[in-house]
């Protein structure tokens, strides 16, 4: 299947981010945002954050309210495993992650950190009670504010991987492990989207299952 694209609208113009094909055999993509209204999110009840969520310009914007964590939980169903989630998130304001993304693995959840611990880093939280920071994903990269970020992410039963663009940024085997969630982020199982003291936007939310 041949590369999809997407448009980041920055000061100045437009920058074309280059994006890494998808799967094949997988099913049809499923939008999970309509891109003018919440229907089928709630905010995130992490305390002080709910006023500071609303949708502009075809996303969802996470503002810096009274906590350090804003987010949105989906409530409808989604696949718990064989699955692709695809999204765009760009950092408006902050120096923290902009994309925590809490997703299910069968029973258990855990979350995909985009740009945390100062702005830099890719991990996964948690496996063995070893968050984002402490196990083998981690990794940093930079992050540039005002830029949409195609992020992708696959759960199967032996891997769960992840791309930033088109670039590999997670190749995890959490087989036999302890698959969890920091406890920050209880709430947003279990499929939601958060931001740490950072002002964050995410648009063009999609899931697909694989064969």
């Amino acid at each position: 299947m041949a590369a999809l694209c997407a448009v980041a609208l920055v000061a100045g113009g437009c920058r074309l981010i280059s994006n890494a094909p998808s799967a094949s055999g997988g099913g049809e993509w499923r939008s999970l945002f309509d891109g003018k209204t919440l229907d089928g999110w709630k905010v995130t009840e992490f305390g002080g954050n709910e006023e500071a969520v609303a949708v502009e310009d075809g996303a969802i914007v996470l503002d810096v309210g009274a906590g350090d964590l804003n987010g949105v939980t989906y409530t409808r169903p989604t696949p718990t495993m064989n699955y692709e989630v695809e999204l765009q998130a760009m950092r408006v304001d902050g120096t923290d992650f902009f994309c925590g993304l809490t997703f299910p693995v069968n029973d258990s959840c855990c979350t995909l950190i985009v740009g945390g611990w100062g702005g830099s880093l890719i991990g996964i939280s948690s496996f063995d009670g070893l968050d984002a920071s402490e196990n083998e994903t981690t990794t940093y990269r930079n992050f540039d504010n005002d830029y949409w970020y195609r992020i992708r992410l696959r759960a199967t039963p032996d891997r769960i991987e992840a791309w930033i663009g088109d670039e590999k940024a997670v190749d995890a085997h959490p087989g036999g492990r302890e698959i969890a969630v920091r406890g920050e982020v209880d709430l947003s199982q279990p499929f939601g989207l958060a931001a740490w003291n950072t002002k964050a936007a995410l648009r063009n939310i999609r899931v697909r299952t694989l064969e």
